[in-house]
C-alpha cells in the first residue's frame, strides 16, 4: 500500500519537525536540519503562508518522506512557478512510488494556484542517481549551473 500523502497546514508543526529530521537522515546532514529547529509559531507562520508547500508521505503515523517547495510569483506575467527545494524518502522506503506521488500531488496544488511550471535541481554526483532518473522520468532536463551567493562579504554560503 502507498503511503498517505497529506498537505500540512499550521496545525502540523509537529509533522513539520519530523519532516526535517526525515531530510536530515536522508541527506546525511543532521545538524543543518535539526540542530537549529525554528520556532513553533515561526513553522505556523509558514504554514499559514501562500508562498510555502510542505508534503509529508505517512505510513500510519511516522513521516517516511516527502518535500518542502516554495511558489514564486512572477512579475512578467500573472503567473508563478512552483521550486522543489527538498524532497525525500526514507532509505527503507525508496523505490515504492512515494517521491512520484509526493511529486503528483504538488502538481496538483500548483494547477489550483495557476503556476506554469514546478521544476527542481539536482546534483549531479552519484548520490543523486536515483534523482536524476526520477525527475527525468517526470519532466525535461535542462542542464543549468547553479551558484550560491552569499550575503556577507568573504564568507561561504552555510
Amino acid at each position: 500500500m502507498l503511503a498517505e500523502i497529506r498537505q500540512l497546514t499550521p496545525n502540523d508543526v509537529g509533522l513539520m519537525m519530523a519532516l526535517s529530521t526525515c531530510f536530515g537522515e536522508a541527506f546525511k546532514d543532521m545538524p543543518t536540519y535539526t540542530k537549529k529547529r525554528p520556532s513553533a509559531d515561526y513553522l505556523k507562520g509558514l504554514l499559514s503562508g501562500d508562498s510555502f508547500i510542505a508534503l509529508v508521505a505517512l505510513e500510519a503515523i511516522d513521516v517516511v518522506g516527502g518535500l518542502a517547495a516554495y511558489e514564486l510569483k512572477k512579475f512578467e506575467q500573472e503567473r508563478s512557478e512552483i521550486y522543489i527545494y527538498d524532497l525525500a524518502v526514507s532509505s527503507e522506503y525508496r523505490r515504492k512510488g512515494i517521491a512520484t506521488a509526493l511529486i503528483e500531488r504538488l502538481k496538483l496544488i500548483a494547477a489550483d494556484r495557476g503556476a506554469y511550471v514546478i521544476f527542481v535541481q539536482a546534483d549531479t554526483g552519484v548520490e543523486d542517481e536515483p534523482a536524476v532518473a526520477l525527475y527525468t522520468k517526470l519532466g525535461q532536463r535542462e542542464e543549468v549551473l547553479h551558484f550560491d551567493i552569499s550575503i556577507e562579504s568573504g564568507d561561504e554560503p552555510a
